[in-house]
């Protein structure tokens, strides 16, 4: 563990994104962004297909540069250059297709590329340190030697959610982690992001479900046209978001958002 994540606390400012744009040719996918994560915070990223939430998630993962803007970063100005940087920086990113292999058990998929002692590998530090882990998480994973295979879509989500953790990153990002998971299911994975957060982690969570979005966020950060369209919380009622997410909203975020587009038009 860094010394940055020994030191933290609950509400630090761990990333900043000012007037950030990406440009692929002539379409703009993002522009002008702007966003504030803090540790321990669950920060939900909305808005309709192609409103530039993948984008964004690519280009914290270092998948994507910036074609503009500033990003900072535990009080630094940074660029990710590539997703393995991102990541040893201290940003981790769970797709949705988790991209877990199915015929090696839960060690094995926790550890998979950042193996103990790849040399001679460590497993029973490897499976003591997977135990603690899921225990921390009170992770419903009835063992650490279980193959990927038999487990149901929640305990998946749960594996690929740990395997995320193994490097402590200050920032976990999560693309749509209850998409076709059932009532139970989704409500164990809500459950893990709200004890991912209390660790003091911060959370970007990309979703489509507004009930799950309400369920754990602490923010609402609402995209549209790869722009901000407004900042909200779980106060705020269900029409104003979904107004925000269509673009029928009229609030000071979407108003400002309007003359800059006027100005560019003109």
């Amino acid at each position: 563990m860094t010394q940055t994540q020994t030191t933290r606390k609950h509400g630090d400012l761990l990333l900043k994104m000012s007037g950030v744009s990406k440009q692929f040719g002539a379409v703009t996918a993002l522009g002008d962004i702007e966003l504030e994560v803090h540790a321990g915070e669950v920060v939900a990223l909305v808005g309709d297909n192609g409103a530039g939430k993948t984008t964004l998630v690519k280009v914290l993962a270092g998948v994507h540069q910036p074609t503009s803007g500033t990003i900072e970063y535990l009080g630094e100005e940074v660029t990710f250059d590539n997703p393995r940087k991102a990541l040893e920086m201290g940003i981790a990113t769970v797709f949705q297709d988790l991209a877990l292999c199915e015929n090696l058990d839960v060690v094995a998929n926790l550890f998979l590329g950042q193996e103990i002692s790849p040399w001679r590998l460590n497993e029973v530090e490897m499976e003591v340190r997977a135990w603690k882990l899921l225990q921390e998480l009170a992770a419903r994973i009835p063992s650490v030697r279980e193959p990927i295979a038999s487990l149901s879509g929640g305990q998946r989500q749960t594996v690929a959610i740990a395997r995320s953790l193994v490097m402590e990153p200050e920032i976990i990002m999560l693309d749509e982690p209850t998409a076709a998971l059932g009532v139970a299911q989704t409500a164990e994975v809500l459950n893990l992001i709200e004890r991912v957060s209390g660790r003091g982690h911060g959370v970007i969570l990309i979703s489509h479900n507004m009930e799950d979005v309400r369920a754990v966020a602490d923010r609402i950060v609402v995209l549209r046209l790869g722009r901000n369209n407004g900042v909200f919380t779980t106060e705020n009622s269900h029409e104003e978001l979904v107004s925000a997410i269509t673009g029928a909203s009229d609030n000071s975020v979407s108003r400002r958002e309007a003359r800059k587009l006027e100005t560019t038009t003109d």
